[in-house]
């Protein structure tokens, strides 16, 4: 079973990998940089992202960064 933590007001938890991704994506790495840091595809990236973003309830990248900093996830 994958471990999960909890996001604070995400309706549902981050994942492990799901916060290793926010993680590079608050320091700006692409999806090829996240890709080849942490042994993935760039699909499995975008489908990451996309998980992300409708676990926390954002739209972009920029409400994504507000939101973690809000929730000190990094």
């Amino acid at each position: 079973m994958k471990k999960q933590l909890e996001g604070t007001a995400a309706s549902t938890p981050l994942t492990f990998r799901e916060l290793e991704v926010i993680r590079l994506i608050e320091r700006e790495f692409s999806n090829k940089q996240i890709a080849g840091q942490l042994g993935i595809s760039e699909r499995t990236v975008e489908t990451h992202r996309k998980n992300i973003l409708r676990k926390t309830r954002t739209n972009n990248v920029i409400g994504l960064i507000k939101y973690i900093y809000e929730h000190k996830l990094v």
